[in-house]
This record gives C-alpha cells, sequence and structure tokens, in this order.
C-alpha cells in the first residue's frame, strides 16, 4: 500500500455508477484517495465534494483499451471493477476488461478487487451469468491474489430495483414473474464499505471470493410486496404463471417494465449467498435490513409524497 503518511491511492473502474458512488465515498472516509476511471471522465465530476482537494481524480478510460487501463492504474495501491453492463459485447466488458484490469494491477504491486454477482458461472444459459462466470476465471488467471466480490441484488436510493417496482405500484395489479424465486437483497452503503474494505486490507481479503447478501431472504413477490408497503402503495399482487413469464421474456418486454430471455433465465435460480457461505460479518459490516431503510426514498410515491404520514398498524 502507499508509503506511511501518505494517502494510499486507489482507481475504480465505474466509479460514477449506483454501487461505485459508495465505494468511493466510503473510501473517502477510511482516508484514501481515490482516482475514478470512466470513459467519459465528466459522469464522475458530482463525486468531487465527498473529499478534499486533491483527493478526488478521474481519468478517461475504457476497459477495452488496455493503454487507457494501465494509465489509469499506474501508481495506484489498490484497483476497484465496478463495470458491467446487460447489453452490448458482454464478452468484451465482462471478461477482456476484468482481464486487462487484473494484468495491469498485478504489473503494479497493486491490490485488486473485482465486483462479479451471485449466479456467475461460465457453464451458465444466460448470456450475462455466463460472461460474468468468464469473467472470474480471467482474473483469477491473471492474478491469483485478486478479491472476488459477488453481491445479491443490490437496493439503495438510486436504484432501478426497489424504485422500479415502487412505480409499478401505482397501478391497481401488479405483475410478478417467478414469484418463488429468492433474493437476499444488499444494501448499496454495506456493500460499498465491504468492497472499499477489501481494497484497503489485501492482506486479510486478497485471493477471497465473498458472495454478499442483507440480512433478510425474500421471495420475489415478499420482496415486491414489501416495496409496495414502504412506498404506501397497495397494488393487487398476481403471481404470474412461468408460461407467460417465459412468453413475455421471448418478447422482450413486461408491461411497464423490461425483462430479457436472458434476465429470465437468471431468474430460474435463486439469487442467495451460498450455504455456509461468507457474509458481511467478515468485513465487520451490521448489515442494513430493506424495511429499514427503504422507506426514506420510497416515500415519494405515497399519496401526499414523502412527507405525508403513513399508515398504522
Amino acid at each position: 500500500m502507499a508509503n506511511p503518511g501518505i494517502p494510499p491511492l486507489v482507481t475504480v473502474f465505474g466509479g460514477s455508477g449506483f454501487v461505485g458512488r459508495y465505494v468511493c465515498e466510503a473510501l473517502l472516509k477510511a482516508g484514501a484517495r481515490i482516482r475514478v476511471a470512466e470513459r467519459d471522465p465528466r459522469k464522475a465530476w458530482f463525486l468531487q465534494p465527498l473529499g478534499g482537494v486533491g483527493m478526488v481524480q478521474t481519468i478517461a478510460a475504457d476497459v477495452t483499451k488496455p493503454a487507457t487501463v494501465a494509465l489509469a492504474v499506474e501508481g495506484a495501491d489498490a484497483v476497484v471493477n465496478l463495470v458491467g453492463v446487460f447489453k452490448g459485447d458482454l464478452e468484451a466488458i465482462h471478461v477482456g476488461g476484468p482481464r486487462t484490469i487484473a494484468e495491469a494491477a498485478k504489473a503494479n504491486g497493486a491490490a485488486f478487487v473485482h465486483v462479479s454477482a451471485i449466479g456467475a458461472d461460465a457453464a451458465s444459459e444466460s448470456g450475462y451469468g455466463k460472461t460474468k462466470g468468464m469473467g472470474e476465471e480471467a482474473v483469477r488467471a491473471a492474478y491469483s491474489k485478486a478479491t472476488i466480490i459477488r453481491p445479491s441484488v443490490v437496493f439503495g436510493p438510486e436504484d432501478q430495483f426497489t424504485n422500479r417496482f415502487a412505480g409499478l405500484a401505482r397501478f391497481p395489479v401488479l405483475p410478478v414473474v417467478a414469484p418463488n424465486s429468492r433474493f437476499q437483497p444488499i444494501f448499496a452503503a454495506d456493500l460499498g464499505k465491504a468492497i472499499a474494505a477489501a481494497a484497503l486490507d489485501p492482506k486479510t481479503h486478497g485471493g477471497k471470493t465473498y458472495e454478499l447478501g442483507g440480512p433478510d431472504v425474500m421471495t420475489m413477490r415478499a420482496l415486491v410486496g414489501a416495496i409496495a408497503d414502504l412506498s404506501g402503495q397497495s397494488p393487487q399482487i398476481v403471481d404470474l404463471p412461468d408460461f407467460a413469464g417465459s412468453a413475455m421474456a421471448s418478447l422482450g418486454f413486461l408491461p411497464g417494465a423490461p425483462l430479457t430471455r436472458d434476465q429470465w433465465i437468471m431468474l430460474q435460480k435463486d439469487n442467495v449467498v451460498a450455504k455456509g457461505g461468507t457474509d458481511l460479518k467478515a468485513f465487520g459490516i451490521a448489515p442494513t435490513a430493506l424495511g429499514s431503510v427503504a422507506g426514506e426514498w420510497l416515500g415519494r410515491f405515497r399519496t401526499g409524497g414523502r412527507f405525508a404520514p403513513r399508515a398504522t398498524a
């Protein structure tokens, strides 16, 4: 890590994204400097106020262009990769990109944390799951001391999960696909702290793979119901049979929200931490439950907005 008295420098690929902002905040609170690597650095300018003068840098980098990756990693004490996509060239982003970053981190003697996902499997029928699994294999082959973190579905104020379902709950009927699939939603701030801890303490976390989830395991139906309650809405929740969900996925559309065939395949397996697996306690973090915080941002969906009185039992 950095020389004594000099704050460590951490390069964060994808630091301006949903999870990235929490990783950057946690790193800065821990006293590190950050260098946010983005194809368009302007997207990361909003992070500047999180740190003091000189604590937040931005740099142009594309994970598919090795020369830009090498420049972004140069001089860093640790590197974090958060880049992921659901469409486009998945192999280039999920396999080639992580391999390039891992090689650059190793060449610079920097710690490396690669963020993947529960369900990553090179043998998966899902393109997303398959390329995520291949990406993990590429990282391990390039840099055995890398840390791999596989979170379940992530929730937070800026997410496209709780906010999307809260928006759909405004309709009288809310259909739910794969209602029995199980998830272990993790709070973005908790995940950000874990990723930052792994980057700053490679002696403890290097070479390990962590599957991370929150304190509650919930079916899709229970999760959607909880989101509706937290947003002060009470639609009729209807379980869609598998044949209907499969048909909608084949068309690439679910009324009000996109559902691709690839996502449908991923929904056929539970998205929870493996039995006997690791959890946030490995990082000294007490997991945050969805119900204890989500009402803060989902309140805006209530009649009268977030300042409207909440119903009491």
